[in-house]
């Protein structure tokens, strides 16, 4: 899971009207607008593609483009790199619906209402149904996050999902098992004061921590099979009030501040460069990751690591979890040539073969199944079996509106709300009235979005 909200995406939900003076902050040669007519200038189709993957996954996307392009010498796929998710969407909110507008654009999971409600995409449930293309071949659980009375509006790519990442060799010092991380609220508790070491008046190690990002939040609430939103997270009908400080999202406030009030939290703040050092520096025992970053930390310790399902409250039977990540969205008007280039390629992507190559290089899930079934991907479960967790975990979610996840347009910002009241709640604030006033500003922020879209 990657880093989201930030104040580029808040004021791109809460000031459409700045936005909109904004102008194309792409150039010419990065938009759909610069080609001629339905192609380039090589006669090619040429489908632009909008991304966020940076770092080490952008050679592994660009590599993968490539192979496409060569198999299909009649499409040009051009990816261009756009920043972050929000830096993303806040250019396409520029150019959307417009022959400037990139055939492809990749935007995070909560984004996923605004899209829907721009008018500016083409759901691909029109391509699926003119090519019978059966999307069972789609992992459920992830296809789902996606899918909206039944209609497909984007195609999943990059998906990940909350893991809880431990240190096996503490375990043992502990007289834990290694092979038995905490499963309930009361497991987690216990396990972290054993893992706590205190050295002189210092912590030299914390049993446990947290990430203060609203994405854990919401797992921790879907879990227990609870809404973040009213009308089942806003995928009966739009959503009006939120659902998050009922009985379930206190529990996990109540479960987070007894644990910093006993010692056994180490609250390392929003950055998750910092909390993974914490980890592999010894600094914390355990604490929740994305699915995606097994594997970097395992290569970056010096000790055995181990990956756990997400941590429940007693006596609740378990739901699973909602799916993180992004999808690939097609842009609307920008000419039935395009449109069905762009489709060749999310097919492409959906392939097993590029699955199996993009799970392995990236750490984030297949969306198709069948890919878990070559050769390279065995042979990367066995050298990281923490990723097999995490598939394990996936494939054990039950389909319900709550793992499902909340359809909000302003979801950005209402996490940030909840990420304050994480903050105040470390410095000893209340835990209902925190979550209270979380919800009473997404309830504000939902009403002035619900309006300004009639």
């Amino acid at each position: 899971m990657r880093k989201m909200t930030n104040v580029f995406m808040i004021l791109f939900l809460l000031s459409l009207a700045v936005l909109s003076g904004c102008g194309n902050q792409t150039s010419g040669q990065n938009s759909e607008g610069s080609d001629a007519k339905n192609g380039s200038d090589n006669g090619k189709t040429k489908v632009v593609f909008w991304h966020a993957m940076g770092g080490d996954l952008k050679p592994v996307l660009e590599n993968i483009v490539k192979k496409f392009n060569e198999k299909h010498p009649d499409i040009e796929v051009d990816p261009v790199f756009q920043g972050t998710y929000e830096e993303a969407l806040t250019k396409y909110r520029s150019v959307g619906g417009t022959k400037n507008a990139p055939a492809i654009i990749q935007t995070f999971e909560v984004g996923t209402k605004y899209m829907i409600d721009s008018g500016y995409i083409q759901p691909v449930q029109k391509f699926i149904d003119q090519d019978h293309y059966d999307i069972n071949q789609w992992e459920p659980n992830i296809r789902k996050y996606y899918q909206v009375n039944g209609k497909q509006y984007s195609m999943p790519f990059n998906s990940s999902t909350p893991v809880l990442v431990y240190n096996k060799d503490a375990f043992k010092k502990a007289g834990l098992d290694p092979n038995k991380p905490p499963q309930t609220y009361s497991e987690l508790m216990e396990d972290a004061k054993k893992l706590t070491v205190k050295s002189g008046n210092k912590t030299a190690q914390y049993g446990f921590s947290m990430l203060n990002y609203g994405w854990f939040f919401e797992e921790l609430l879907a879990e227990q099979g609870a809404y973040y939103v009213n009308h089942k997270n806003g995928r009966a009908k739009q959503a009006t009030k939120a659902a998050f400080n009922g009985p379930e999202g206190v529990k996990v406030f109540n479960l987070l501040n007894n644990m910093n009030k006993d010692g056994s939290f180490f609250n390392v703040g929003s950055n998750w460069d910092d909390i993974r050092a914490a980890f592999v520096s010894g600094k914390v025992a355990m604490y929740l990751d994305s699915s995606s970053g097994i594997n970097s930390i395992v290569d970056n310790s010096k000790f055995s690591v181990g990956a756990g399902y997400l941590p429940h409250p007693d006596g609740k039977d378990p739901q699973g979890v909602v799916i993180g990540g992004a999808s690939l969205w097609m842009s609307k008007g920008i000419g039935d040539k395009k449109q069905q280039a762009a489709w060749e390629f999310m097919k492409y992507l959906a392939s097993p073969e590029v699955q199996a190559e993009w799970h392995t290089k990236s750490g984030y899930f297949a969306i198709n199944p069948k890919a878990y079934d070559s050769e390279i991907v065995k042979e990367q479960h066995k050298k990281y079996p923490q990723l097999e967790t995490t598939v394990n975990q996936l494939h054990d979610t039950k389909s319900t509106p709550a793992t499902q996840g909340a359809l909000i347009s302003v979801f950005p910002e209402s996490r940030q709300k909840v990420v304050t009241a994480l903050e105040k709640l470390y410095q000893g604030g209340d835990p209902q009235q925190l979550l209270d006033e979380a919800a009473k500003d997404t309830d504000r922020a939902m009403e002035i979005a619900n309006k300004t879209k009639k």
